[in-house]
């Protein structure tokens, strides 16, 4: 890591300083945080992690955007989550002793602090606080999954691509112009996440942007109409 290293902030400095998992510690937990944790300057496309190995620690993400995705039998991608500043990854199977469901990977070049499992362990262990904090972020995440599994049953292809679109906007937020996504996800990359083949997403945008709803610059994406995407996603009542 050498160079790269040096770069990482210190937590009391940290652009993400308020990852929920900072917010519960006090300012001795924190000191051993920073003294403890590593880290790294990953690339886009990097792998932080792999599916069926087992953690070592905690990775946060100091700055960037991190898709969490699976790969099926037939070598296609699923994305499951998506993560910001602020987020921490890989904390259920740290947890459970089990070993990661999922592969994690840079949307842009990103800075991913590690924290020792050991360090993460004896804080959680002592601080009742952020061990709550944890159970309301699993709770959250299941809630989350049930949800997205309702809407790939239940909302076409069209519906679907328009509420991720949105969710990007929410999600990642947007450049100064306050409509253009900072979140430049590739064709693919959107593909995974709203559940269907490149080519359908592909033809979609170029439906939207017919119907001046948005405008596309490679892999910018402005949003001209959110309103009526947001009836095409079937938000409104």
């Amino acid at each position: 890591m050498g160079k790269k290293q040096k770069l990482l902030p210190t937590c009391e400095f940290c652009e993400a300083h308020l990852c929920f998992v900072l917010n519960e510690l006090n300012k001795e937990e924190m000191q051993e945080v920073s003294l403890t944790k590593g880290g790294n300057i990953y690339k886009k496309g990097q792998i932080i992690f792999y599916e069926g190995t087992r953690p070592t620690g905690l990775y946060a993400i100091s700055r960037g955007m991190v898709k969490i995705y699976k790969i099926d039998s037939s070598g296609k991608e699923h994305i499951v989550r998506l993560a910001r500043e602020g987020d921490i990854l890989g904390y259920r199977a740290l947890i459970t002793n089990d070993v990661y469901s999922a592969f994690a990977s840079p949307l842009v070049e990103s800075t991913i602090c590690f924290i020792p499992k050991e360090t993460f362990l004896q804080i959680m262990e002592s601080n009742s606080q952020l061990s709550m904090r944890i159970v309301q972020l699993l709770a959250q995440d299941l809630k989350n999954a049930e949800e997205r599994l309702a809407k790939i049953a239940q909302k076409s292809v069209r519906e679907r691509l328009a509420e991720t679109l949105l969710i990007l906007r929410e999600f990642y937020g947007t450049e100064g112009d306050k409509s253009t996504l900072r979140a430049q996800l590739s064709r693919s990359d959107l593909a995974h996440y709203v559940g269907t083949a490149t080519e359908t997403v592909i033809r979609l945008l170029a439906e939207f942007k017919e119907e001046q709803l948005v405008d596309i610059q490679g892999r910018r994406i402005r949003l001209l109409n959110p309103r009526m995407l947001a009836r095409i996603a079937n938000l409104y009542d």
